[in-house]
This record gives structure tokens, C-alpha cells and sequence, in this order.
């Protein structure tokens, strides 16, 4: 299995500087604390789930969305254009089933802020809140909750499923930051394209008979009544560990997890539409965990940093992500679940606009583009526009802030909710929390 990294090296295992990395290293019964308690349901949004497909690094406006054909060619790069349905609109050339599909997704062109690097830009997108503090390139940042979590506890999931999934890891700043430990997100970091894939902690391991893991709880029972008297009164911190166990008992005994879990029930033509590659079977697996309920879902897909030979990274890697991402709208549009699941696509900012002398572009956060669709979202339509070169966003600008506030609004969420802090300080979820109205509907 590949693992691409950016720029600063940041790899799966550096994950592991966040706070919460050993809760996700724990497997379920971290990943359980995902779940909100006896959430209410709000009938008045648009979505009931969300997949959000994060591009680690940034990938370049230019060789997706806002491709410049008229533009210098040390600008417009290498590639040609395709047009899409929607009049006078043009994806780059490695776009051709989306651009097939463009009736059912909206592109935003004009989204722009002011963090130019990872840490900081990742902090901003993911979140909608920007770094209280400057933050470096490969730094892994929490200040402020990240949308799954937020929708976790907002939200939350059927009984015995975790409300938040990330997948095969946890961007840097995906946690739940002051909301706390149980909705950070569950983390599978096993590769759903192999054959023998199964999620750990969600079945009996193999090294277990049913009568052996039955003895085995009973065993636990019986150290818990000789050893610890079970009072909630008396502060016992392990109760809280206890609940978390059970919890991950209820998954393993649940025939609804286990079902969302077994993606080898899909049939052979599905998994061959989506891919047999580990993102084409993340996104297959994505879309099996929403119809069960989980309301947010993040795929993380790392290796956007183009510095170097882009036109040869994407000329590789782009036919099969695109074709991954365009089975994964016409599969949920096939299924009649894409009105009711968004699906968002994009990294942190967009790229230069001069191809660099190493054939590559560097971080640029002036201008980026950022795929919706379903959950609501009209299709057949692009929001703003950069410049004449692609170089910052000039109309309809909008930024971090409404893109997240967007998010929210159609997961049924008020981004203007006091949420508070541990130290019960107020805070808004986001700051400035107007939507992109042409999103909505």
C-alpha cells in the first residue's frame, strides 16, 4: 500500500504527535467515543451525511477545475481542456467523466484566505477557523474542532456505529480539539483493496472461538466485581472505559456494523466501478458506512504537493482518482442517495501560477477550487471565478469561513451556535457564518 506524503515528510505515523494519536491508535473503543449521545434529529437539512474527500497537499486549480487555456504557457501548463455540460465551461483534460457529470455536482472556483502553508491551511479548511498563532508547514494543529467532529456531536449515528469515520487516517487537524476525546474520529487504517480486509475491533479475531471470547468477558466481569466497586459516585475513572467497552461489544454483536464493515458483499462489477485501487475501495467503503447511517466520513488522499514533474505525477495518478470520484456521485445518484449525501472534494489551497523551474507549482493560497455534490446542492453550476491567469479569485469571493458554514447548513447545524470550552469560555462554531448561497438551493 502506498503512503504519499507533502512536502515537510508528514506521514501516517506523524500523526501520532496529535493528542488524540494514541485514542486512534486504540482502534474501536476510541473510535466509538465518536458517537453523540441521543442526538436529535433536524428534518430541515439537506444532508444526512456527508463524504468529505480531503487532497492532502493542495491540489493545483489548474490542472482540475479553472484550467487558463488562453493563458502563457508557463502558466496554463501542459495540458488541454474538456468541456464540460455546462455552456462555456472547462475542466482540465484528465476530467472527462466528471466533466460528463457536471449536471450533478457545482464547482466553487473563488474560494481564497491567507495560510500558505500545510499546517496552517489544513487547520483552516478543516475547520473554518483560522490559526490563533502563526503555524509551520508540517505542524499538526488543534484549535478549534474539526467538522466531523462537530457533526459527530451534533448529529451522531445509529446505536452501535461511530458518528465520525477517517479513513486511512486522520488529517492533522480533523480531532475534535475542546469538544473531547469521544468524537474524535474512528480511524481504519487497513486496506479495504485487499482480499482478506477486515476492519480490527469490529469482529471476534481469529485467534478466538465464540466460547473463548464469551469466558473472556465473563472472566473481566467477575475481576470488576471482586476488584472495584462499581459506583459512579466514587469519581471511578475507569467507568468511562467500561461504557466504551460495552459500546465495542454492541459492535461486534450488531448485525448493522458488521454488514457496513463487509465490503466483500459488494458485487464484483460495483468494486470494479469504483476501482480496485485502496481510494477506489475507501470510497466504495465510504458509501457503505453512510448508508448505514454515519453521517460523516473523511478520505483522506495525500500526495497533492506538487512541487516537482506535476504533469507526470497527475498523468499517473488523476485517470483513476477521477474515475473513483465520478463512480462514487453516479453510484450514490444510481442508489437515490445523493440528494440526501454531500460529498465534498479538496485540500488545503490551490498552486502557483507560474510553473516552477522543477516542473512543478508551489502553495497558493489566493485561489483553489472545491467540488459539491448532492446533499441539495444544484448541479450544473460554477460559483466565482479567478482571474484572467488563475491568479487569486476575484468573484463571489468567499472563503474558509462560508465554505464550512455551508457544510453545516446542510448537516442541519447552526454555524453560529455557541459551543463552550472546558473552561467554559463561549465560542462560536464559526465566526462568520454565512453560507454560499448558491449552494443551498
Amino acid at each position: 500500500m502506498a503512503w504519499f506524503n507533502n512536502c515537510e515528510g508528514i506521514s501516517r505515523r506523524d500523526s501520532l504527535k496529535l493528542g488524540l494519536g494514541g485514542l486512534i491508535a486504540g482502534g474501536l473503543v476510541g473510535g466509538l467515543k465518536a458517537r453523540a449521545a441521543s442526538p436529535l434529529l433536524n428534518l430541515s437539512r439537506q444532508a444526512d451525511a456527508c463524504i468529505l474527500i480531503w487532497m492532502d497537499g493542495g491540489p493545483s486549480h489548474y490542472e482540475t477545475f479553472d484550467p487558463k487555456p488562453d493563458a502563457p504557457l508557463e502558466i496554463r501548463g501542459a495540458y488541454g481542456t474538456v468541456p464540460t455540460k455546462i455552456p462555456g465551461i472547462h475542466f482540465s483534460q484528465h476530467l472527462k467523466r466528471l466533466a460528463s457529470l457536471s449536471d450533478k455536482f457545482a464547482v466553487v472556483r473563488s474560494i481564497r484566505h491567507d495560510q500558505g502553508n500545510h499546517g496552517a491551511g489544513n487547520h483552516y479548511m478543516m475547520t473554518g477557523a483560522p490559526p490563533r498563532i502563526p503555524v509551520g508547514c508540517g505542524a499538526f494543529v488543534s484549535f478549534h474542532p474539526s467538522l466531523g467532529s462537530v457533526v459527530a456531536k451534533e448529529v451522531g449515528a445509529p446505536h452501535g456505529i461511530p458518528a465520525y469515520f477517517s479513513m486511512p487516517r486522520m488529517s492533522r487537524s480533523g480531532g475534535p480539539n475542546f469538544l473531547g476525546a469521544k468524537y474524535a474520529p474512528f480511524v481504519v487504517a487497513d486496506d479495504p483493496a485487499n482480499t482478506a480486509f477486515r476492519v480490527r475491533d469490529v469482529t471476534i479475531p481469529n485467534s478466538l472461538t465464540a466460547d473463548r471470547f464469551i469466558s473472556r468477558q465473563d472472566f473481566r466481569r467477575e475481576i470488576d466485581r471482586m476488584l472495584r466497586i462499581n459506583d459512579a459516585a466514587a469519581g471511578d475513572p475507569t467507568l468511562a472505559a467500561d461504557e466504551f467497552f460495552q459500546q465495542g461489544l454492541q459492535i461486534i454483536n450488531s448485525p448493522e456494523a458488521q454488514a457496513a464493515f463487509n465490503i466483500h458483499a459488494e458485487s464484483d462489477a460495483v468494486r470494479e466501478a469504483f476501482g480496485r485501487s485502496s481510494f477506489g475501495q475507501r470510497a466504495l467503503l465510504a458509501r457503505r458506512l453512510v448508508e448505514a447511517g454515519v453521517p460523516f466520513v473523511t478520505l483522506y488522499e495525500g500526495g497533492w504537493d506538487h512541487h516537482r514533474d506535476i504533469f507526470n505525477v497527475m498523468d499517473e495518478r488523476m485517470p483513476s482518482f477521477e474515475s473513483t470520484l465520478a463512480a462514487l456521485i453516479e453510484d450514490l445518484a444510481k442508489r437515490g442517495r445523493l440528494e440526501r449525501t454531500l460529498v465534498v472534494a479538496l485540500g488545503e489551497f490551490g498552486r502557483t501560477p507560474k510553473v516552477n523551474s522543477r516542473g512543478g507549482r508551489d502553495h497558493w493560497s489566493n485561489a483553489m477550487s472545491v467540488l459539491f455534490a448532492g446533499g441539495g446542492t444544484p448541479g450544473g453550476i460554477v460559483v466565482g471565478a479567478t482571474d484572467r491567469l488563475g491568479y487569486a479569485a476575484i468573484d463571489r469571493v468567499v472563503t474558509p469561513e462560508n465554505y464550512v458554514s455551508t457544510i453545516y447548513r446542510k448537516m442541519g447545524i447552526d454555524p453560529d451556535k455557541i459551543v463552550h470550552t472546558p473552561e467554559g469560555r463561549p465560542t462560536h462554531l464559526v465566526s462568520e457564518g454565512t453560507a454560499i448561497h448558491e449552494l443551498l438551493g
